[in-house]
């Protein structure tokens, strides 16, 4: 039993901030709020303020986890998320002569979003390879260069530009290995920003999760912190099979303490963000933090949720969300991907199928309109989940 739960919400106080794409100051006073850095661990620090009240604003005092998430007396460094892309792509690099970088500027100015910033005069053009604006012909190169024994790394500019390249990663890159009886391995990496960006119009905030998912012999994982996302590139990187890593475009500028040791993480684990009792909340990428704003709110109303970053979009980590099932009875899945065809979909699908008796109530799902994003901020905020809304779906799932 499936019930999808849609409705708008009004806009909250979250914008990730994102230093290569400014609103202009013209959309800044429309919006009539604060701008704010949300940090890893879902703490806020106030940007700019103009002044006027904000509807619905979250209590920012409220306890959201039952332990203080924060790293900030362990041993480490602090990077933004995008710098920890690069240190995990630098030491593999490093650490494995094979490992090579390739797309549009990805060289020696450092790629769109900085994140192969000063890799080229560090490892040479060879590995760090600038490519014409033609991504079914670079990601082909990337996937016969698997083939033949290296290992790259294929950057598309934007996840929404890698459309043109859809034949080359299912009928190349997820089949080869099945098709050639084993003979070939194609472990190469693509990855790129994605995600509704801040103002960036519809071709450049596209949520393609859902087209990659159904091709098979591809995994796929999300980054959503520093931390996650260093260890993720590192897998991604040491895997046998391809794999299509999810970077959000608006959590380039988290900040978070991550360890100085050399660390590695799975690529088919979710994250357990925020134990709880009441409820069980789904979610990954930007959404980790509309859901961890609401839950301060949810905490202050006498709720109790339990958050999971799924992490992995395919395979998903059904162990450790069953486990969470079993012991809330109910599920709210929020994901900004399209409410048709999405990666909720598929979740609620494999969730009814596997945990059905254990549920007390129906499957809801939070997804974003299936619309183009609009490029206006008010109209784009109204397309992509809310806080608000995640507030209310918990309390009508939990009456």
């Amino acid at each position: 039993m499936v019930t999808l739960f849609q409705g708008v919400g009004a806009s909250t106080a979250f914008s990730a901030s994102n230093k290569f794409h400014f609103p202009s100051p013209r959309s800044l006073s429309e919006r009539k709020g604060s701008i704010f850095i949300v940090r890893s661990d879902a703490r806020l620090n106030n940007l700019l303020n103009s002044g006027a009240s904000k509807p619905q604003r979250l209590i920012t005092n409220a306890v959201a986890t039952k332990a203080d998430s924060s790293t900030s007396s362990k041993a480490g460094h602090e990077l933004l998320l995008f710098e920890a892309l690069r240190e995990g792509l630098e030491e593999e690099m490093d650490r494995d002569p094979r490992v090579c970088v390739m797309g549009e500027d990805v060289g020696h100015y450092g790629g769109s979003y900085k994140v192969t910033k000063g890799l080229a005069p560090k490892f040479g053009d060879l590995r760090v390879l600038d490519t014409p604006i033609a991504e079914n012909s670079f990601t082909g190169m990337g996937i016969g260069a698997a083939m033949t024994g290296l290992r790259p790394i294929i950057e598309g500019m934007n996840m929404g530009f890698l459309l043109l390249a859809f034949n080359q990663i299912s009928n190349n890159c997820g089949m080869l290995h099945y098709t050639s009886g084993g003979q070939f391995k194609i472990p190469v990496v693509i990855r790129g920003p994605g995600g509704v960006g801040r103002q960036l119009g519809a071709e450049h905030s596209q949520r393609l999760e859902s087209y990659f998912q159904s091709i098979p012999g591809i995994q796929m994982v999300a980054c959503s912190t520093p931390y996650n996302a260093k260890g993720l590139m590192k897998a991604a990187i040491r895997s046998e099979n391809p794999v299509i890593l999810f970077e959000h475009v608006l959590l380039y500028n988290l900040k978070e303490k991550i360890p100085d040791e050399e660390y590695v993480l799975s690529l088919e684990e979710a994250e357990m963000v925020r134990p709880g009792e009441h409820v069980t909340i789904l979610t990954y990428s930007r959404m980790r933090y509309h859901v961890m704003q609401a839950a301060k709110s949810l905490v202050n109303k006498g709720y109790d949720p339990e958050v999971i970053d799924i992490r992995s979009l395919k395979p998903f980590d059904l162990h450790t969300i069953g486990n969470s099932v079993k012991k809330t009875h109910r599920l709210l899945i929020v994901e900004e991907c399209m409410r048709t065809g999405g990666i909720g979909a598929s979740l609620t699908a494999a969730i009814t199928e596997n945990f059905n008796d254990y549920l007390d109530a129906p499957v809801v799902c939070l997804s974003s309109q299936d619309v183009p994003t609009p490029y206006t901020g008010t109209l784009e905020e109204w397309t992509v989940v809310q806080p608000a809304q995640i507030v209310t779906a918990v309390e009508q799932l939990c009456q």
